[in-house]
């Protein structure tokens, strides 16, 4: 692995790690956020499939991944409504965490990863550090009952949101499906339940379709295609490969969770940041050893 490789691994740390940063700085309620995301994702995914010739996979293929796309668009709506709750800086360690939970024990239990006894021990102690720093990073000195009751229904919708993003990343695994080729119907999965979205949301006093944060957003979009089509690249076998990509990409989470709180303002008391460094570490040291254990 050289320099360049490495540099490449770290390109989606700053797509997927400065995205919810920008979506909190322009604002817009969760329909505006995600018709804008979706819209800014389909825009490159368009202007990279026309530059590259890259041809329209096989119907199934084509099925799962626009199936893929709508997945994750559904896990980020619920996202977006927690970052009004929670914040971005508590909001991401938590769902980095289940998603790295999530994709260990899909691939246990699903595809037969982690086959030996040793593996299985290492693993599930890696899940349970993943867990407890979790907690750390939404741990919070409010004992009100109103900012425990406000975390739980976030822990809990994350979860929920989870089960989108294992899609994400599991229908396109389904038909070994090319990235590159995936692109393209994913995005155009993630716009339309971006759009129809929007349709449900639209009232006489909210009309998404006519917010300006809807097209601001397009740019944030951008900053989410850019780091899934750098982890693309990443995963590729002769660049980084799938786990080594997948670990340099989370690292996003530090971007975001720093981001939140001295670009976005989310005040953190002295405690509360001390315990979400160290949640942060532990999801990050604890997911990097879930992705290379045989």
């Amino acid at each position: 692995m050289n320099a360049v490789n490495i540099l490449i691994g770290l390109m989606p740390m700053i797509g997927w790690g400065l995205f919810p940063v920008i979506v909190g700085k322009i604002g817009g309620k969760p329909a505006s956020q995600i018709i804008g995301t979706t819209l800014g994702t389909l825009i490159l995914a368009i202007i990279v499939a026309v530059f590259r010739g890259t041809p329209i996979p096989e119907t199934k293929t084509f099925i799962f991944c626009l199936i893929s796309g709508a997945c994750w668009a559904l896990a980020q709506i619920i996202t977006f409504h927690v970052f009004e709750t929670m914040g971005v800086s508590r909001t991401m360690p938590i769902t980095t965490g289940f998603q790295l939970v999530g994709a260990s024990l899909w691939g246990v239990f699903i595809l037969g990863n982690w086959a030996s006894t040793q593996s299985k021990l290492i693993g599930f102690t890696a899940i349970i550090l993943i867990i407890l720093g979790v907690y750390l990073t939404a741990w919070s000195e409010d004992r009100s009952s109103a900012s425990k009751n406000g975390a739980v229904r976030g822990i809990l919708l994350l979860l929920v949101g989870e089960l989108g993003y294992l899609g994400y990343s599991a229908f396109p695994q389904a038909v070994h499906a090319d990235g590159f080729q995936g692109f393209l119907p994913q995005a155009l999965g993630m716009a339309i339940v971006g759009l129809i979205f929007g349709l449900t949301q639209t009232s006489k006093t909210y009309q998404p379709f006519k917010a300006a944060t809807s097209y601001k957003n397009i740019f944030s979009g951008f900053f989410f295609a850019f780091a899934a089509l750098t982890y693309l690249i990443s995963a590729q076998p002769s660049v980084n490969g799938l786990a080594t990509g997948f670990v340099l990409s989370q690292t996003s989470v530090i971007f975001a969770t720093i981001g939140g709180i001295y670009v976005l303002k989310e005040k953190k008391t002295k405690k509360e940041m001390v315990a979400v460094l160290i949640g942060l570490v532990l999801v990050l040291v604890a997911g990097s050893v879930t992705a290379f254990i045989k």
